[in-house]
Parts: C-alpha cells; sequence; structure tokens
C-alpha cells in the first residue's frame, strides 16, 4: 500500500555517521552528519539538517522511526548498567563457566569476556524447579534478606532461576520482592527468553539487564527533545526486523542490539525485487552481510553480541570490523592487516584533514582513483595526506610505496568481506552465484563489484538512497512481536491440546504488545531436532498443530539445511515460537529526477595498474542507458566502482543494475 500526502523520517544511528531519510509528499531527501558521544544530540542534528533541506518545519512530520546503537555499544564498550544476578542456589558460576566451545581452537592463551556481572554481584536463593514442577517454594523472607545484601552501587538486577521457562512462579516471587526494597530496573528471565538452555537463557537475562536502563534513559531523552520540538513520538527499530514503540523496547532494551543492521536488511529487500538476496552493508566502521530467502529476513536465535551469547529472535547478520575508516596496519609477523580498530568520524580518515594520522580504507580508495576530490558530499579530500600514510604503511609492510600499500589495503579488506559473506551463504549451504547483491552504506558500492567477482555472484543492486537505505529501511518495517516457550517432547506422543494452549497463550502475549491488536496477524513456528541432536531447526507450524505434517516439514528442513534427513528417527519438540505482524507501507517515494549530466575523467587502478575511467554523475543516468566499465558513478550518499567487463543500468526505480555476467 503506497501513503502518499505524508511526511515520513527515518534515523539509523551508525558508528561514523547518523542517517536521515525524510520523505515529503514522496520526494526524498538525505542528510548525514557526524554520530554523537550522546547520540541524541546528533539525531536532532539529523532531523534539522534534513528538514530544512527539505524546506519543511519539524512539526509537520508524521512519523519519526530510529535505529540506535545505544545497546550494543553499551554492550561492546563495558558501559552497561552495574548490574547484579539472582540465580537458584548451586548455580552462581553459570555466567561464567559457560560453554565448552573456545573462541579460538588452537590458541592456548585466548581467554573468554569477562562476565558482565563479577562473582562479588552473583547471588543465589535457595529454591528448585524442574520442567515437571517447582519441588522448593522460595521463602518469602529471603527476597527480602537477599536484597539487603545488594551493593548500593547496583542499578539493575536479572532474576534466571532453574527451569523458570516452564515454571516462573519462584521467579516471579523473587522479582516482585526485589521491587518492593531497591530501586533497580529488574530483569527476569521468563518474560526476557522463556525457554531452556541455562546459559544462553542468563547471559541474555543478564544482557538486558544490562543495557535496558541505558536504552530507558537514552529513548526518555530523545522523547523528550522530540516533544520539545513537536515532533511524533519515535518508535524503535528492533533486532527482530520489526518496529516497537518505545515503550515496550525500554522495558526489554536487549531487543534493539542490532536495530541498525536489521534495518538495513529490511530496506534491502525493499527495493530490491529478488527472492534470494545477499545484503552488503559498509559503512564507515563495520561490514554487515545479511541474507534474504524466498523473500524474507533470515533470522536467528543463536546469535553472539560482543563474544556473548543472545536468544533472542533476530535478523541473522554478521559483522565484521571492515569500513570505510577501518585502520591498516602491519602485526608482529609482518603482514599487512586491516581493522577492526577504526579511525571513525572524529579524526576519521587521514584525508578528511581533521587530523587524523592513520592509514585508512577511505585513504586507500582515494589513492587508487575510486574516490576523488570532493567525492564525499561537501567534503574535500586531502590526496596529499592519504598518500603521506600510505608511504608510511608502505615503509612498515616493506611495500614499494603508497600505491601498493593502497591496494594491499583494498585486497586486505575485501578479502576480510569476502569470507564473511562465504560464511553466511556456503556456509549455511547456500550457493551465493545464484543470489543477487545488495549493497548499500556509504562504503558499499565501491566494493561491491570486487567482491560479487570472487565469489560468482552476477548481479549487483545499488538502490538510489544507498547511503542511507537501513534509515530507508526504517520506513518500510513492519511492527513486529515475539514470544516463545520451551514445551520439550517427543513429537510422536505429543499432547496436542496442550500445545494448542501453549500457543494460545503466546497468541494473546505477542497480540496485546501490538499497538492495534485487531491489525495483527499470528505466525507460529516450532523448534524441533532428532532424537539425541545438540542443535534445533526451526520450522513453520501448522494450524492447528499436527504432529505428523511436523515431522514431515522438519525433515524436508533438515534435508534443505543439514543436506540429510532420517526420516525413521524419532523426532523431539524443543521450542514453540509466536509472533504477531502488523504489515508496514511501503515508503511513499515518487522517484528521483534526472540532474546532473557531468562527466569527467580520471585515472584509477584497474588490474594492477591506472587506466583513464571516466567518472560520471549518478542523478544524470537515465532509465534504460548502459553503461560499460571500467567506470566511477559518484553521487552524494556513494561512490559505485564498475571494474572492467561489467555494466551498469539504471531501472525504473532509481535502482543501479550491476551486471558482471558479459565479463565472465
Amino acid at each position: 500500500m503506497n501513503a502518499g500526502g505524508r511526511t515520513w523520517l527515518g534515523v539509523d544511528v551508525g558508528g561514523t555517521f547518523t542517517d536521515v531519510v525524510l520523505i515529503v509528499d514522496g520526494t526524498l531527501t538525505t542528510a548525514k552528519v557526524p554520530t554523537t558521544d550522546e547520540q541524541s544530540e546528533g539525531v536532532i542534528d539529523g532531523i534539522e539538517t534534513a528538514c530544512a533541506a527539505a524546506g519543511i518545519e519539524l512539526a509537520a512530520v508524521d512519523r519519526l522511526r530510529h535505529a540506535t546503537t545505544a545497546a550494543v555499544n553499551a554492550m561492546l564498550e563495558g558501559e552497561g548498567a552495574k548490574t547484579a544476578l539472582v540465580t537458584t542456589e548451586g548455580f552462581a558460576d553459570v555466567l561464567e563457566i559457560g560453554r565448552q566451545d573456545r573462541p579460538s581452537l588452537y590458541d592456548l592463551d585466548v581467554g573468554k569476556p569477562d562476565p558482565l556481572v563479577p562473582s562479588d554481584r552473583r547471588f543465589e536463593i535457595e529454591e528448585r524447579a524442574t520442567p515437571n514442577g517447582i519441588e522448593r517454594a522460595v521463602d518469602p523472607d529471603a527476597p527480602r534478606e537477599l536484597a539487603d545484601s545488594i551493593p548500593e552501587e547496583v542499578e539493575s538486577v536479572a532474576v534466571c532461576l532453574l527451569h523458570a521457562y516452564a515454571h516462573p512462579d519462584n521467579e516471579r516471587r523473587v522479582a516482585a520482592a526485589l521491587d518492593q526494597h531497591g530501586d533497580w530496573s529488574i530483569s527476569t528471565s521468563h518474560e526476557v527468553l522463556s525457554t531452556f538452555r541455562e546459559y544462553e537463557r542468563t547471559a541474555t537475562t543478564v544482557a538486558d539487564a544490562s543495557v535496558t536502563p541505558v536504552i530507558d534513559e537514552y529513548l526518555g531523552r530523545l522523547a523528550d527533545q522530540a516533544r520539545e520540538r513537536e515532533l511524533p513520538a519515535p518508535r524503535v527499530m528492533q533486532s527482530n526486523g520489526g518496529i516497537a514503540d518505545a515503550a515496550t523496547v525500554r522495558e526489554h532494551a536487549v531487543t534493539t542490539l542490532l536495530s541498525g543492521p536489521a534495518a538495513g536488511v529490511v530496506g534491502a529487500s525493499t527495493v530490491a525485487n529478488a527472492d534470494r538476496l545477499v545484503t552488503f552493508d559498509m559503512g564507515g566502521t563495520s561490514a554487515d552481510v545479511g541474507l534474504v530467502t524466498d523473500g524474507t529476513a533470515a533470522r536467528t536465535t543463536d546469535a553472539t553480541v560482543a563474544e556473548r551469547p543472545v536468544g533472542v529472535p533476530m535478523v541473522d547478520v554478521e559483522t565484521v570490523g571492515a569500513g570505510g575508516g577501518s585502520i591498516g596496519w602491519v602485526d608482529a609477523g609482518g603482514a599487512l592487516r586491516v581493522g577492526p580498530r577504526s579511525a571513525g568520524a572524529d579524526p576519521g580518515p587521514a584525508c578528511y584533514g581533521r587530523g587524523g594520522t592513520a592509514p585508512t580504507v577511505t585513504d586507500a580508495a582515494l589513492q587508487l582513483g575510486y574516490l576523488g576530490g570532493g567525492s564525499l558530499g561537501d567534503l574535500e579530500l586531502d590526496a596529499d595526506a592519504a598518500e603521506a600514510v600510505l608511504t608510511d604503511l608502505a615503509a612498515a609492510a616493506d611495500l614499494a610505496g603508497p600505491v601498493e600499500a593502497a591496494r594491499g589495503v583494498y585486497r586486505v579488506a575485501n578479502a576480510t568481506m569476502t569470507r564473511t559473506i562465504r560464511s553466511v551463504t556456503v556456509e549455511r549451504g547456500h550457493d551465493p552465484r545464484v543470489f543477487t547483491l545488495v549493497a548499500f552504506g556509504g562504503a558499499g558500492p565501491m566494493h561491491a563489484a570486487a567482491l560479487a567477482d570472487r565469489l560468482g555472484i552476477e548481479r549487483v543492486l545499488v538502490p538510489a538512497a544507498s547511503g542511507v537505505l537501513s534509515a530507508l529501511g526504517l520506513l518500510a518495517a513492519d511492527e513486529t512481536h515475539d514470544a516463545a516457550r520451551t514445551h520439550r517432547r517427543r513429537l510422536s506422543a505429543a499432547d496436542v491440546a496442550t500445545i494448542e494452549a501453549c500457543y494460545e497463550e503466546l497468541d494473546a502475549a505477542v497480540r496485546s504488545d501490538a499497538s492495534d491488536p485487531d491489525r495483527a496477524t499470528i505466525e507460529r513456528e516450532a523448534d524441533l531436532r532428532y532424537a539425541g541432536q545438540s542443535h534445533e531447526v526451526t520450522v513453520p507450524a501448522t494450524d492447528p498443530f499436527d504432529p505428523a505434517a511436523m515431522g514431515e516439514r522438519f525433515h524436508a528442513a533438515h534435508e534443505r539445511v543439514r543436506g540429510y534427513r532420517l526420516d525413521d528417527e524419532a523426532v523431539e519438540l524443543l521450542t514453540l515460537r509466536t509472533t504477531a505482524r502488523i504489515d508496514g507501507e511501503d515508503p511513499p517515494l515518487s522517484g528521483r529526477e534526472s540532474g546532473d549530466t557531468r562527466r569527467t575523467v580520471r585515472d584509477v587502478s584497474f588490474e594492477g595498474r591506472y587506466r583513464e575511467t571516466p567518472v560520471l554523475a549518478r542523478e544524470g543516468l537515465s532509465a534504460g542507458g548502459v553503461v560499460d566499465g571500467p567506470a566511477i558513478v559518484a553521487g552524494g550518499e556513494s561512490t559505485v566502482v564498475l571494474p572492467p567487463g561489467w555494466t551498469a543500468s539504471v531501472d525504473e526505480r532509481g535502482t543501479l543494475v550491476l551486471d558482471g555476467g558479459v565479463g565472465r
């Protein structure tokens, strides 16, 4: 459905820039401003910049949607709320013991990150539940006595008791008592993640407790600033790819950890007319890779953030520290490396002229001719500064000079990103050659064709709003709410009436979270596995639940995902899942008119040598025309590098379509 005549605003906070898209009566205006330490300041600055460019008052905005990195930054930087953990007697060290797997198998000195809750803030309480029921209820006096032991500096408490996913009464009693005896934010595991696996449930609940006060304070501050400027209350992108109101995410902020990357996958799916997509978002600090199959963004409940498991549903995105600001350096063995350390927006790459002294991917791109002076909006790039830092890098890496250093940085960055794309395709049973690569972010289109060549992908799409596609994706996202509950039993012995009752409870829970329950549609899924397996496969559930049909769905899904099926093996039902969805509206875009038709030339490095290459203004490309590579297509938001053997054309939606098939 197209809802013209409205003023829509999307704001996505990235590690380097805050991106804004504003749609007024179908006309798109974009803005990029530096991300600020206090994110709300950059958000308001970006909104004011976009509204000024469009010539409207802030009060004219009808819809405001927002993706934030406040939660994930708190996790990555250890700046979350001071958190305590209350758990069952004997289980205080689950958070630290974790799993047996090692992050680096052959590194004898490898360590795990420190737990978010140190041992002196982990408390045990006498109680006991099994999957079958509560064996020992909590003594009413025990939580009050425990509350007196919690240090004054604690801001948040995570409550995670054994098997509370099945029988949460003890957890409710503890939380109620703590709520009466302290000014804490309280996260309970049966509300955050009502599924089995003690370590993952504990880690996710602790993560929620750690970041919820941060998000609560941030969104409260942003809401106040929006209200002062007569802006609508912001709605927030969740990690599951769906929008929710601020009040909902302020209660359980762990759902916003991958807010921005999820918006990018939604945006790519919105503008691309294809069912199988690899989404590639490269910004200033990192690159995010996602997958869309059968027109639906791949989701996972087995994500890792800051080396810690998070079990809430998330769009399945792999992130690597390779962005335009990623720094090139030489390791102890003399090898050239790129990232994960980044120059960020301040001071930024050396070529920005803001005091940066480290060689970055952007400096390499300028040296190789992919970027030219003024190629990043109004910013004049300093080629001499880029050459100077690359010369220093060449000396450290024993390379011939700045050009060889730039080529090395570019190749290493591309190799890193290629591995990441392979991890979400080849390693998960997908052939990348049958996918279309959607490139966006400020730096994504510059690298896209080179990555596609490495992967055998023949088609690359660069959307019209490629530099701010995550912000555009916010406006297209559905409203989504998830709930899950472990209900373990053999599928053949499943009690259908009990399962239906459980589903109905989950349905009611997610429907009540929806802004308009009557418009919400319910989607049911179930996690299944062969008896004896450690991990399960999620499949759509029949309605009503039919064990025989579910078994066949599982066998087929297991064969597709794992490569084999065992029809005679017993199948276990693990977890029931429900999603409430209110369909979003297509952003009311009327398209962009052709504009600047300037055509210049400059020397650009391809295949190890410089070639005189045409530089075209993207605004001057018309639908139906074809550009032969090599060429550079420059726009205000991103620069597209078209290698020899590739062609580019513009479709009716303003998307730049790169075709590499002619060169193979």
